[in-house]
C-alpha cells in the first residue's frame, strides 16, 4: 500500500558485498531504437514488480531488484515506470539506480511517474508480467470514491517532491495525473461496450467530441484537472518534471481531456497520455484513438500496458476481472485453440500486444521482477522482429472466436462510484 505523504518513510537497502555478476546478468541481444519525443525504449520496465505488493519482503531486501534493473539497462531499456501507488517500488527502485549509477548515470535512463491521490489503493494500470501469469491475479483494483483523488497543488507538488527524494534525482521526465476517470465529470453514455463508438460521426458531439466542443469545461471535474496540470506545468517550468500527462482507461474520456487541455488557455499539449489493457489480443481500440490522440489533441507521446488486459487473456483469468461471463467462456475457447502454440495464449496476447505497439511507435510498459523476466521479454520482443504469418494465422482466429467481444472493454469508473 502507499505510504501517506507525512508518514515515516521504509528503510531499505542492498545487502553487504558486491553486486552479483553471472552469466544470468548478461543480455543476450539489445533494444537498438527508441519511440516519439520522449526517446524511450520500446520496453519500458513497470517498477510495480519491485514491490511487496508482488513479491515477498525476502526478495525486496535482497540483490534480485538490482540485479534485474542493471540486466534491463543493459539490454537496452532506457525507462522506469514507477509511482507511490505500488507500495516500496521507489524506495527500491531509487536504491538500485543509485548502487548502479557508476555505469548507469542518471542522464542514461528515464523516470515516469504517477501522480498520488489523497487515499492510496493498487494501481491496475501499468504492471504486468510479461509471458507470465502470476502477478495478474493480484492486480485487483482497490477503487475509492472521486472524493478520494487529490489533485490539489500542494498534494501534487509534495507527492513529487518525495518521489524526488525516494528515486535520488533532481527531476522527473515525465510525470501523469492518474486515473484521470475518477475525476472528469462523467460525459456521455457510462456503460460497457465498444469505445470505437465514440469516434462515429453521429456519436461524436454525445461524448464531447464534436468540433466546437473541445474548450467546454463539462463540470468540476474537469476543472480539477486543469488545475492539476497546471501545477505539473509550474514544476515542468522549474525543471524538475520534464513532461506531464494524463493516464486512464476509457479512451473517449482520455481523448476528451486531451482535446480540452490542447483548447483551454493558456494550457498546451499533453507531453505523454497512458492507457491500458486497450492494445491486447481482445480489444485493440487504442489503435483506432491513437491518430486522434496524436493529430487531433497533438499528444507528444502515447504509452499503452497490459497486453495481457489484466489476467483476462490467460488460462485462469483472475475472478475479480470484469470482463462478463460470457467473454471468459470465450477466454477459454481461444486458450484451448492456442494451445498447439508455443507458450500458449499468453505467448500469442503478448506478441500481438508487442507487434501492435511496434506499429504504431507506441512504447509498452513492461512489470519484471526477476532477470528471468528480462530476458524473456527481451527474447520476445526480438522473436517479434521476423516473419509473422503463422502467428497472425492464430491471432485471427482467436477474433473468431471472441466474435462481438472483439473491441469490447468495460465501464470505468464502476457505476458505485459514480
Amino acid at each position: 500500500m502507499v505510504v501517506k505523504l507525512d508518514s515515516p518513510q521504509p528503510d531499505i537497502s542492498l545487502p553487504g558485498g558486491d553486486i552479483p555478476d553471472e552469466d544470468e546478468d548478461r543480455p543476450t541481444t539489445a533494444l537498438r531504437f527508441t519511440v516519439g519525443p520522449l526517446g524511450l525504449s520500446e520496453i519500458v520496465f513497470g517498477a510495480a514488480a519491485l514491490s511487496t505488493i508482488y513479491n515477498k519482503d525476502e526478495h525486496i531486501s535482497s540483490f534480485t531488484p538490482v540485479r534485474t534493473v542493471r540486466l534491463a539497462l543493459r539490454y537496452g531499456v532506457n525507462a522506469f515506470d514507477t509511482s507511490a501507488y505500488y507500495g516500496e517500488s521507489e524506495i527500491v527502485l531509487g536504491t538500485a539506480l543509485k548502487a548502479l549509477e557508476p555505469d548507469f548515470p542518471r542522464s542514461s535512463y528515464k523516470l515516469v511517474r504517477t501522480t498520488q491521490p489523497r487515499f492510496p489503493r493498487l494501481s491496475d494500470t501499468t504492471s504486468f508480467t510479461l509471458l507470465s501469469t502470476r502477478l495478474d491475479d493480484q492486480m485487483r483494483p482497490l477503487r475509492h470514491p472521486r472524493a478520494d483523488f487529490d489533485y490539489s497543488p500542494a498534494t501534487l507538488r509534495a507527492s513529487v517532491q518525495r518521489s524526488l527524494k525516494r528515486l535520488n534525482t533532481t527531476y522527473l521526465d515525465a510525470v501523469y495525473l492518474h486515473d484521470t476517470e475518477f475525476v472528469a465529470t462523467q460525459v456521455g453514455p457510462h456503460e460497457d461496450g465498444h469505445p470505437t463508438d465514440a469516434l462515429k460521426p453521429e456519436n461524436l458531439e454525445k461524448y464531447g467530441l464534436a468540433d466546437g466542443q473541445e474548450s467546454k469545461v463539462w463540470g468540476e471535474g474537469d476543472q480539477l484537472i486543469l488545475d492539476g496540470l497546471a501545477e505539473l506545468q509550474k514544476m515542468k517550468d522549474e525543471g524538475i518534471v520534464k513532461a506531464i500527462g494524463i493516464t486512464g482507461y476509457p479512451l473517449p474520456t482520455l481523448l476528451r481531456l486531451a482535446l480540452l487541455v490542447l483548447h483551454t488557455a493558456p494550457y498546451k499539449p499533453l507531453d505523454v497520455l497512458l492507457s491500458y489493457s486497450q492494445l491486447t489480443l481482445q480489444n485493440s481500440a487504442f489503435a483506432d484513438f491513437a491518430p486522434h490522440l496524436l493529430e487531433r489533441a497533438r499528444v507528444g507521446q502515447l504509452l499503452t500496458a497490459s497486453p495481457l488486459n489484466m489476467g483476462l487473456l490467460t488460462p485462469t483469468p483472475p475472478k475479480w476481472h470484469p470482463a462478463p461471463t460470457e467473454l471468459k467462456d470465450a477466454v477459454k475457447k481461444v486458450a484451448e485453440a492456442c494451445s498447439g502454440w508455443d507458450g500458449g495464449l499468453v505467448n500469442v496476447a503478448v506478441g500481438y500486444g508487442y507487434r501492435k505497439a511496434a506499429e504504431l511507435d507506441v512504447p509498452m510498459v513492461a512489470g519484471l521482477s526477476y532477470p528471468r523476466e528480462v530476458h524473456e521479454s527481451m527474447h520476445a520482443w526480438r522473436d517479434l522482429k521476423g516473419s509473422q504469418e503463422k502467428r497472425i494465422a492464430q491471432e485471427d482466429k482467436a477474433f473468431e472466436i471472441f466474435d462481438g467481444y472483439l473491441g469490447w472493454s468495460w465501464a470505468s469508473p464502476p457505476d458505485n462510484l459514480l
